[in-house]
C-alpha cells in the first residue's frame, strides 16, 4: 500500500527549512502532496499561483522530487486529506512554541479526521531560526537572503519589495 502525506502550509515563501522539511517527508512516504494554503482573509506576499510557481522551481533539479505534487487548497486541511486520501500530514517543527500551535492543532485535527494523523519533522538544527516572516522582513529591507531561500525566491521577494521601502 502507498503512503501519501500532505505537508500543507502558505509558504509565503518557501524557505530553505521547507526543503529540508519536504526532502525528509520524501524518505517517510511514497508520495507527498505539498499543499499550498490559499485563505482570501489572511494576507500574502505572493499569490497562491506565485507560490506554487516558486515551489516548482525550487524542486526541479532535486531527484526526489519526482514524488512530490503542488497543490492550492482553501477551507479545513483535513477536509483536504480525505479528499487526498491522505493518511498523514506532515508538520515542520523548529522550536518549543511551534510544538505547542501544533499540538494543539493536531489534536483538533484528530478530532474532526480520526483517520489522519499528523506527523512532526524537526529540520536540520542550522535551519530551525528560518521562518518566513524573518525572511519578508530581511527581504523588504534588501537583506542578503542567500543562507534562508534559494536565489530565485530571493530575487522574487527583493522584486515585490523594491517599490514598498518607507
Amino acid at each position: 500500500m502507498e503512503t501519501l502525506a500532505l505537508y500543507p502550509g502558505s509558504f509565503d515563501p518557501i524557505t530553505y527549512g521547507h526543503l529540508d522539511i519536504l526532502e525528509r517527508a520524501t524518505d517517510l512516504f511514497d508520495e507527498v502532496i505539498i499543499t499550498v494554503a490559499v485563505n482570501k482573509q489572511k494576507e500574502t506576499v505572493f499569490s497562491g499561483d506565485e507560490r506554487e510557481a516558486l515551489i516548482k522551481t525550487c524542486l526541479a533539479d532535486k531527484e526526489w522530487a519526482k514524488r512530490v505534487e503542488i497543490q492550492q487548497f482553501t477551507g479545513l486541511l483535513v477536509d483536504f486529506a480525505k479528499e487526498k486520501d491522505a493518511q498523514t500530514l506532515v508538520r515542520g517543527v523548529r522550536q518549543v512554541s511551534d510544538f505547542e500551535y501544533e499540538f494543539r492543532m493536531a489534536l483538533t485535527n484528530r478530532r474532526l479526521a480520526p483517520d489522519v494523523d499528523t506527523v512532526f519533522l524537526m529540520p536540520n538544527e542550522q535551519l530551525t531560526f528560518i521562518s518566513a516572516s524573518l525572511v519578508k522582513e530581511i527581504g523588504y529591507w534588501g537583506g542578503d537572503l542567500s543562507s534562508f531561500v534559494p536565489d530565485h525566491v530571493a530575487e522574487a521577494l527583493h522584486e515585490k519589495f523594491k517599490d514598498q521601502k518607507q
